[in-house]
């Protein structure tokens, strides 16, 4: 039979995702990228905010329309079903069969229950007020025999499950449980086996990477991982994501600083700057703290990006605390920023809390911090023009007329695009490392020719 799949959500989703396309390629089903020549459509969801949550309702009720007539079968898993399973079983019953994340290791024996006994809606029982637990993982195996779905350059890697930060806004630790910490060395077995795929980049993700090794070796292990990282040959690039301030150590920035294959990019996420917000959040940190630990990276790696996402409209955000906020953005002057208004989630603390700020003050706010973003960002790409910089292509503009490919400081999918003039000499480049000369900045992407 043949399978297509939707993946929605993060690119930790995206794994999840990869892992289950392996699975059936691994019993001989063939993977589809057209819905309507599918016999089973798999859709992996995301519940973290109320947009997601729409969209994925979205999604189901569109596959759900391919059952007129080829497809057979429609599976749903991920964050949403994680979430709202009960509710999922009672209002869509035309899916055939609901996954839990915590049913992750026992996920194939359910789909061929379903598929070769023609059991339809097999449900497991939820327990309404679950204790926060730790979730179980996919086995080494399944991370191995994943299908990677980003091309011939880079992978994402995970090195953790779950997040015990227990921020008031967050609902992820009763969707994917407490953190928990790959082994090492199954994690650079991971890697070891991407390289002889031809992977070039690393992306290495968890809800929080800088809590990495925390739950199993006592302490964090972030900074080793990525050092042994660095001896696989055939990796050029590797970066790691979500990187909570708090977690960001002088060993931690040294391991940057002293590894050419690692990008000096930093993502930290510190959704806010005023005291008083960060607390509610229940932030492990400060603004002291963040302005400090920004003024030392930019010392030790002057060259160093950094990128931030925000939250604006948490409630009891005042006026002064959004100024204060956006007085630090000006100031700061980051090279990334994305600013998320705040989603009112159910069963975490923040939805109790009063004052809730009104949506129209929410966009209001965030589109005046990402128009000044705008500007800073253009500002920042200006100092590139007439440099060289190193730039894997990836693709070809849709008017034929460019390459588009990255820098080592452009995450894919989230940051800016080089794009490079064509010409005879480098139109056969794709999936290359290319050397161009950076002629104009637009407000997040760069414009290049090459020899």
């Amino acid at each position: 039979m043949n399978v297509g799949f939707v993946s929605l959500g993060c690119s930790k989703n995206l794994i999840d995702t990869e892992i289950i396309i392996g699975k059936f390629k691994e019993h001989n089903y063939k993977i589809v990228n057209q819905p309507k020549i599918a016999d089973i459509i798999v859709i992996n969801t995301c519940g973290f905010i109320e947009s997601a949550k729409e969209e994925a309702i979205n999604t189901i009720l569109e596959m759900v329309e391919y059952k007129n007539n080829r497809c057979k079968y429609i599976i749903v898993t991920g964050c949403l079903v994680q979430r709202y399973y009960n509710e999922l079983v009672k209002s869509i019953p035309e899916v055939d069969l609901f996954l839990k994340i915590e049913d992750y290791s026992n996920l194939w024996e359910k789909i061929e229950e379903l598929i070769k006994l023609n059991v339809k809606n097999k449900k497991i029982n939820l327990l309404e007020n679950k204790k926060i637990k730790k979730m179980p993982m996919f086995t080494e195996k399944d991370y191995i025999e994943r299908t990677i779905s980003t091309g011939e350059n880079y992978a994402y890697l995970k090195i953790g499950e779950g997040c015990s930060n227990m921020c008031t806004y967050c609902a992820i630790p009763y969707i994917r449980g407490l953190f928990v910490s790959r082994p090492m060395e199954d994690i650079i077995k991971e890697a070891e086996e991407l390289a002889k795929k031809g992977i070039k980049e690393l992306i290495i993700i968890a809800q929080d990477t800088t809590k990495y090794g925390v739950d199993i070796y006592g302490k964090e292990k972030l900074a080793e991982l990525l050092q042994k990282l660095c001896k696989i040959n055939q990796i050029k690039w590797i970066r790691f994501l979500y990187s909570y301030p708090e977690g960001i150590t002088q060993e931690l920035i040294d391991v940057v600083k002293n590894n050419e294959k690692i990008c000096k990019y930093f993502d930290i996420p510190i959704q806010h700057i005023s005291n008083n917000i960060l607390k509610k959040m229940n932030r492990k940190t400060t603004k002291t703290k963040i302005q400090n630990l920004i003024k030392k990276i930019r010392s030790n790696i002057p060259e160093a990006v950094l990128r931030t996402s925000l939250i604006v409209g948490f409630p009891g955000e005042t006026e002064e605390n959004f100024n204060e906020l956006l007085e630090f953005v000006e100031k700061t002057k980051f090279d990334k920023l994305g600013v998320f208004k705040y989603s009112k989630e159910e069963n975490t603390l923040a939805s109790k809390m009063p004052n809730q700020v009104h949506y129209k003050t929410k966009e209001f706010r965030r589109n005046k911090i990402m128009n000044i973003q705008k500007e800073i960002s253009k500002e920042k790409l200006q100092k590139y023009i007439n440099k060289n910089v190193e730039v894997l292509v990836e693709g070809i503009s849709f008017d034929k007329k460019y390459l588009c490919g990255r820098t080592k400081n452009d995450v894919p999918e989230e940051d800016g695009i080089v794009y490079i003039k064509k010409n005879e000499k480098n139109e056969e480049k794709i999936n290359e490392f290319i050397n161009c000369k950076i002629i104009e900045a637009k407000e997040y992407d760069l414009i290049a020719q090459s020899d």
